[in-house]
């Protein structure tokens, strides 16, 4: 029996979708003339902390300009990482004080 793997988009959608649901959250997906190459997916605000989410489907890694820009906004203080499920944003926001 194949197993299903979801698609970026699908796994992106259930992301902002569990996002809409958690107090203190505001999330958008970045697209369209306001993103720039390697910018994550994602663009969150939780608890007044910035937390920048790029989607992978399992098994796929982030490119070198993706893990660099995650990196340059880890910097600047923002919570950064790359993510293949709700559980895992759910983890990174159990994080946040």
């Amino acid at each position: 029996m194949t197993k299903h793997i979801p698609t970026e988009k699908s796994i992106v959608k259930s992301i902002l979708e569990y996002l809409k649901t958690v107090p203190k959250c505001r999330a958008i997906k970045m697209q369209g003339t306001y993103r720039r190459g390697g910018e994550p997916d994602i663009f969150c605000c939780y608890k007044g902390r910035m937390v920048l989410l790029e989607a992978k489907r399992p098994g796929n890694k982030p490119t070198m300009l993706q893990e660099a820009t995650l990196k340059m906004w880890a910097e600047a203080g923002a919570v950064a990482a790359v993510v293949y499920s709700v559980d895992d944003v759910k983890e990174i926001l159990e994080a946040i004080p």
